[in-house]
């Protein structure tokens, strides 16, 4: 099969598109030819940074295609099923072996290029915004990097359960598009103090809950947050340091939840809410916004794309 692969960690051009064995598909996995693969931060993060384990190491968290092949103890799926997938290696190629209980069936009306590209962004922003955000209606929630995956999701989902949603963003057509989904206020971090916006937009009170995927925003994402009120930081997308001062949050009796979603995804609960949201975007109730899509051979250009410009909303690679 065709591959994205890297021999030593770097800047996006040590990727290369080259032949490689197919892989093994073990008792629980199910083999897929992928269709769409989406680019996670991860991934971006991984390649750059990550010395791979072996030569020709593919990288990929997500993707979605049709089971080709399904082990000998798999139940739950059959050769045919269109399924969208999460793994910690392997998405950038034309098949990939998975767990079965990392997949997801994808409903009639959804896309292989939306549904590669939910249960990450969907998944991450249902479970910061109410497992460990715990997010109630009428409260107020900011939302940093609104313009990337996951502020994306955390912008519809909620804005749909009744809050208020303060997004931080930059550029006249990301304020555009974050309002008509469901963004209250949006904050162009390029020419306002998203601080001031915040207390200026609760009259001083802060907000109740952030949502902060970049670590680099932390401490502004504290100076926000009303007194008692809940940070969830996950990923650390600005690649910087997660160093803050917590003498003031404790003065404040906030609390700061850090999420990594990697080991969450085989939960009931989580597996559940991409469930129901695959469901939802099969309704037409909540949107998978897509930036641009390449083909997988292009794969060294996609993750440049991904890494230096400001997509709105993910990068979806083609085989």
């Amino acid at each position: 099969m065709k591959a994205a692969v890297y021999d030593v960690q770097g800047a996006p051009g040590v990727l290369k598109y080259v032949d490689i064995p197919d892989p093994i598909t073990g008792p629980d996995d199910i083999l897929i030819s992928v269709e769409a693969i989406s680019i996670e931060g991860g991934d971006l993060i991984n390649r750059r940074s990550t010395p791979p384990p072996f030569p020709s190491w593919i990288v990929g968290y997500a993707a979605a295609g049709t089971v080709v092949a399904v082990g000998s103890k798999v139940r739950s799926r059959t050769i045919g099923d269109r399924v969208t997938a999460f793994n910690l290696q392997g998405s950038h190629a034309e098949r990939w072996a998975v767990p079965a209980e990392r997949t997801w069936l994808i409903p009639g009306g959804v896309d292989t290029t939306e549904a590669a590209v939910l249960p990450i962004s969907f998944g991450t922003a249902h479970h910061c915004l109410f497992t460990r955000g715990m997010l109630r209606h009428g409260e107020t929630v900011l939302i940093q990097a609104a313009a990337g995956g996951v502020g994306l999701a955390a912008v519809q989902l909620a804005s749909q359960a009744g809050a208020t949603v303060i997004a931080v963003a930059s550029g006249t057509q990301r304020r555009s598009r974050l309002l008509e989904l469901g963004a209250d206020h949006v904050v162009d971090r390029a020419e306002n103090n998203v601080v001031d916006n915040v207390r200026q937009y609760t009259h001083g009170a802060g907000v109740d809950l952030v949502i902060d995927p970049v670590g680099t925003t932390l401490p502004a994402s504290l100076s926000a947050l009303a007194p008692e009120g809940r940070l969830v930081f996950v990923g650390n997308a600005g690649g910087g340091s997660l160093t803050v001062d917590l003498w003031p949050p404790m003065q404040s009796n906030q609390t700061l939840m850090g999420v990594f979603m990697g080991p969450l995804f085989e939960r009931p609960g989580v597996r559940a809410s991409v469930d129901d949201m695959l469901q939802a975007v099969a309704a037409g109730r909540i949107k998978v916004v897509i930036d641009r899509i390449f083909p997988l051979a292009n794969a060294a250009a996609a993750h440049e794309f991904a890494e230096t410009t400001k997509p709105l909303g993910r990068i979806v690679m083609k085989p």
